[in-house]
Order: C-alpha cells, then structure tokens, then sequence
C-alpha cells in the first residue's frame, strides 16, 4: 500500500515508537490520527506537526472511547487505511514477592490494556477499512501490532507484561487469516530495548545491562528504527501474519 494519500490511526502516537512512526508516515505523504491518553503531549504534537495529524483521547482498552475516536477521525479524514497499535504498559511484579502472591488487578491491567486493547482497536478499525476500495490485489488495509522480545523470553517479574505480548503474537496469523476475507493485512513488530522516554529516564544501571544483552550494535534501538519498519510493513503488500524482531540480536536473560 502506498502511504501517499492514506489515513493511519497510531495508537500511542504522543510519545516514543507512535510518535516516531506518525512522524514517518506523514514524511510518506499521510494524514494521522493519533489515539493517545495523555491529552497535553497529543495537542503538542498535533500543534508541531499541523493539519494532517488529528489528536484523539482515546483509551485503548474502552470500546466506546475507541468507537469515538474513529468517529472523529473519519470526520476529519473521511477513512481508515492503516492502524498501528503501540500502546501499552509495562511494570514488574514478581508472581510471588516479598507481600505475598502478584495482586490479580495488576495482571489484569496490564493484559487489558496491552492485549485487549490491541484487539479492540483492530476489530474496530478494520471494520471501517473493509468499506475502502481495494488496490489491484484487493488490499483495503493494514494493521500493525506491537508486542517485545518479552513475548518471547521475559524476564523474571515481567509474567503480566510478557502473557499480554505473547497474546499480540499468538493473535497475529489467527487475526491476518480472519481479516483476509476483507483484504487487510496484519503483521506484528516485536522490538527489543528502544530509547524511548521511558527508557531514556532509566539509571544507568537498568540500561547499561540491557546493553550488554544487545549483540550489534551495542546500544539502544532508535525510535526511527521501528518507525522505519512500521512504514516497510505497510509498503510491502506480500508481508501478511509475520511477527518480526527488531532487537540487534538481544535474548533476554532472567534477570
């Protein structure tokens, strides 16, 4: 799919991986609808980056707010090409620590926004991409996820962060296989330690180990980086139901 012209919906577009791809994708020529909680940076960025970028408060993981959202967006863009969903939250919480078992409602939190919420959003926007016309081989839309390298060997205390990313995965073909029928396309980015804010705001002696973890090159990602993916999974129309690494070869050790 061309980007030129086309209407993305990045979820956590305020900050971090979203703000780096809705950076990228207006460069390619697109409009972007940033869905995001945090209200004074989405309005900072809306006013930084002008009329193409639209910012809506929305709270991935409540049916209605994204419901809202998609109504705003298609009023100021007239349609939904691409989703990206990057938000989340992250935490660690032993199962059990030193005051007892992993309180339940922080487990559910975490899986409800970075699980759920990834699939509220795509359930809902591609709904709205089914209504587009389709390019020469049928495509009408595209869905990107977010999961991490967490999915895949978590660390000890991140059970809740790395169940809700191992569920972005799993749903990935299921989701692309579902969503064919339709002509939209899914895939899921799976990075390792990027340089976002948070991790920016981090002691060294939480990066620095993570670091050394990282085969080449030995630094953090660069949020350009998965930005640059972000558009490649759009651009590439035979790209479908892959979940992709993008952590300069790091496997997480216990701890």
């Amino acid at each position: 799919m061309d980007l030129s012209n086309k209407v993305a919906i990045v979820t956590g577009g305020a900050s971090g991986l979203g703000l780096a791809t809705t950076e990228a994708y207006l460069a390619k020529g697109a409009r972007v609808a940033i869905f995001d909680l945090n209200a004074e940076q989405g309005q900072a960025v809306v006013a930084r980056l002008g009329a193409n970028v639209l910012f809506c408060q929305v709270n991935v993981s409540d049916e209605g707010s994204v419901q809202a959202g998609i109504a705003k967006t298609l009023e100021a863009f007239g349609a939904i090409h691409i989703a990206v969903n990057c938000a989340g939250i992250g935490g660690a919480t032993r199962t059990v620590g030193k005051n007892g078992p992993m309180p339940l409602e922080v487990f559910s939190k975490v899986i409800t926004v970075n699980l759920i919420g990834t699939f509220n959003v795509t359930r809902l926007a591609a709904a709205e991409m089914q209504k587009n016309a389709g390019n020469e081989d049928g495509e009408r839309g595209v869905i990107i996820n977010t999961a991490s390298v967490a999915a895949f060997d978590g660390q000890i205390g991140q059970v809740a962060y790395s169940a809700s990313k191992g569920g972005v995965v799993g749903m990935t073909l299921p989701l692309a296989r579902d969503l064919a029928a339709i002509g939209v396309r899914v895939n899921t980015i799976a990075p390792g330690i990027f340089n976002t804010p948070l991790m920016n705001s981090a002691p060294d002696a939480v990066k620095l180990p993570l670091i050394e973890m990282t085969q080449f090159p030995k630094r953090l990602g660069i949020p350009d980086e998965y930005a640059k993916l972000a558009v490649h999974l759009v651009e590439n129309g035979f790209l479908n139901g892959e979940t992709i690494r993008i952590d300069g070869a790091i496997r997480m050790a216990p701890k």
